[in-house]
């Protein structure tokens, strides 16, 4: 059960990441790589007398450390990318069909079954994301560009990916040795078109943009990449996934909290189903069969 509550705080935390985007002024990019920045610089201080770096002197672990950057930094940008040409809740919707491609790949990537249970959770997260998103899924301003679904549904796959390629270095590597790194990596992946999208908004930065950027660094990514990645290492992945979609439960309460937007009668019925199916899996799920990494 430890896991299974890191993982609930983690997706908390990245749900505080939309009203903190939306109340700065920067462009998407420029905050991606500030939050992952100050995050890497925190856990290394953290994390220092474990020498995370020290996994680098294993050259058989560089291109899995490399993709894990890839994977995480650009299935952010695909997101975006999808947010731009969709709307937030068709690129929503289509990032978060990842459960999906986990329970389909773990199978075969990992030799992890996938449980007849986690198909029925799933069904119900999906219906839940489903009745949250139903305003804008079926109002007039949605668009369905063929390049926004395509890169939408990009974006699902590359974070599966991401998701069970980490799930396979837990069982080689310590949590903070992987979250550090992944950190350091991510910021790497999007410093480019942060730099890009950066010159051509030519605008400087504001008090919001920096104290959002450090709250992002601290909370939705620093504390949130370290109990998710703890997490990940304790319950199986399709169990994991499936949690993920707390976020899109949290992500309105802080935009009522923190913006003042309204909580609809659909979100508290799309909520509810999302917090079921997470307590399907971790009530009645078979745990993970790979033995608990240390915290």
């Amino acid at each position: 059960m430890t896991g299974y509550g890191l993982l609930a705080a983690c997706f908390v935390f990245v749900g505080l990441s939309g009203s903190l985007v939306a109340w700065a002024d920067a462009p998407g990019s420029v905050l991606l790589f500030l939050r992952f920045a100050i995050a890497a610089a925190l856990l290394g201080l953290v994390f220092g007398l474990r020498r995370p770096l020290q996994a680098l002197r294993r050259r058989e672990l560089w291109p899995r450390l490399l993709l894990i950057g890839l994977l995480d930094g650009g299935s952010l940008l695909a997101y975006f990318y999808a947010i731009r040409a969709t709307g937030v809740a068709v690129a929503t919707f289509l990032f978060f069909t990842q459960p999906v491609w986990v329970a389909l790949l773990a199978p075969r990537l990992l030799k992890a079954p996938t449980e007849r249970l986690v198909y029925v959770a799933l069904g119900v997260s999906l219906a839940g994301l489903g009745v949250i998103l139903a305003p804008g899924l079926t109002g007039g301003g949605v668009s369905l560009s063929v390049a926004g679904v395509a890169v939408g549904l990009f974006a699902g796959v590359l974070y599966a990916l991401f998701q069970l390629l980490v799930k396979h270095l837990t069982r080689e590597l310590a949590s903070s040795t992987i979250v550090t790194l992944e950190c350091m990596l991510d910021a790497v992946v999007v410093l480019p078109p942060a730099l890009w999208q950066f010159a051509v908004a030519g605008v400087a930065l504001t008090s919001h943009d920096w104290v959002s950027a450090v709250l992002l660094g601290v909370f939705s990514t620093a504390l949130a990449y370290s109990f998710w990645v703890e997490g990940v290492g304790r319950v199986p992945v399709q169990h994991s996934s499936i949690l993920g979609f707390i976020t899109p439960v949290a992500a309105p309460l802080f935009a009522w909290v923190l913006l003042g937007e309204q909580v609809t009668l659909g979100t508290a019925v799309g909520g509810a189903l999302i917090l079921a199916a997470g307590a399907l899996v971790a009530l009645w799920g078979r745990p993970d069969a790979g033995a608990e990494p240390a915290l």
